[in-house]
């Protein structure tokens, strides 16, 4: 085994989480070791930590990124040294038409997901990236493209690849208007990934307060959606609504944006109730979630934003203050991502 350390949640009634020595596998042949550097607070551990799916003890951490410290004896695409990027699955079966056609995050077997899940050999639980080391299968360490800021490229991996999914989905090209409801983690990257695909982009906020953060980002602007006025103008507008939002919030007046055949993808809270059908009615509307991403189109996601020069905006804290980063996230005070550097937990700990 290989010993690490990482910071580790026993009690879900606290965000203060305890340094901890964890044990990794030796890597299998078709393994990587990855030392990581930097690992994206995401709200879902947050929920996680506190018992949304009745987990304890948890090391969360599932966008990540670091360099291969050692190869199992069949791996051929990575080598020592090599940068990569973890995000939020670590395996799958390999086999259903999901995995065949890499949607390995909708394996008809379940995914091993990076944190809180079972490993598909030994059963062991996993444990995630707020750790100085992972082992994981090479075909899950994804290799992060030159030019990329390793800590501002991390949340990549789940606000990313969370949104980048269903803006293919939905054809985001030249011409398509989409409104971006919440500018967060998963909405400022939702922003600046719809402006570089060629669409018009719209915030939709609670007040004015973000339109120069929303401009600098890529939207046209910002519509408060307390402006009864303004949204009944903008009735029918939209393609495309990308609803981030991770707090209890109606979709009725959000659908009332999309036009004929418009689209409503609810990311931040997928846990929400759904309209009544008759609000799909008028229109043709579509009410559909995502979760995540594949192998295939985070590859093609971490291609593009190194083509465009995209990563998340962020601010790096010590992995010593993950505390004080899940409290400012849980208040809101955070522009637009807090990242942990874990090179701190190589010191011993005091």
């Amino acid at each position: 085994m290989r010993p690490t350390t990482g910071w580790q949640s026993l009690d879900p009634a606290t965000n203060a989480l305890t340094r901890v020595t964890i044990e990794r596998r030796e890597p299998r042949p078709d393994d990587v070791a990855v030392r990581i550097d930097y690992c994206g607070v995401c709200h879902s551990d947050l929920h996680r930590i506190h018992g949304l799916l009745g987990e304890k003890d948890l090391v969360p951490g599932h966008e990540a990124t670091g360099t291969v410290t050692a190869t199992g004896t069949a791996v051929t695409g990575l080598s020592v040294g090599d940068r990569v990027a973890i995000g939020t699955i670590v395996d799958s079966c390999g086999e259903c038409a999901m995995c065949a056609v890499g949607q390995e995050n909708y394996c008809y077997d379940r995914p091993t997901t990076t944190y809180g899940g079972t490993d598909r050999v030994d059963g062991t639980p996993t444990r995630g990236a707020y750790s100085r080391e992972y082992v994981l299968r090479e075909k899950f360490a994804f290799p992060l493209p030159d030019g990329l800021d390793p800590a501002a490229a991390a949340p990549l991996l789940c606000a990313g690849i969370s949104v980048w999914e269903p803006l293919r989905a939905a054809g985001v090209g030249p011409g398509t208007r989409v409104a971006v409801a919440g500018l967060g983690g998963l909405g400022h990257l939702a922003v600046k990934l719809a402006a570089a695909l060629g669409a018009d982009v719209t915030v939709l906020s609670r007040s004015a307060a973000k339109e120069r953060d929303a401009r600098s980002l890529g939207a046209g602007g910002l519509l408060v959606t307390g402006d009864e006025e303004r949204v009944a103008a903008a009735r029918g507008r939209f393609d495309l609504v990308l609803d981030t939002i991770p707090g209890e919030h109606d979709l009725a007046p959000l659908l009332g944006l999309l036009g004929l055949d418009g689209t409503l993808c609810v990311l931040g809270n997928p846990l929400l109730t759904g309209p009544q059908l008759w609000a799909l009615g008028a229109g043709r509307k579509k009410l559909t979630s995502s979760g995540t991403g594949g192998v295939r189109q985070t590859v093609e996601m971490l291609g593009f934003c190194a083509e465009h020069g995209i990563t998340a905006d962020v601010e790096v804290l010590p992995s010593a203050e993950v505390g004080t980063a899940l409290n400012r996230l849980a208040a809101g005070d955070v522009r637009y991502r807090l990242v942990l550097d874990l090179s701190d937990l190589d010191t011993p700990a005091a």
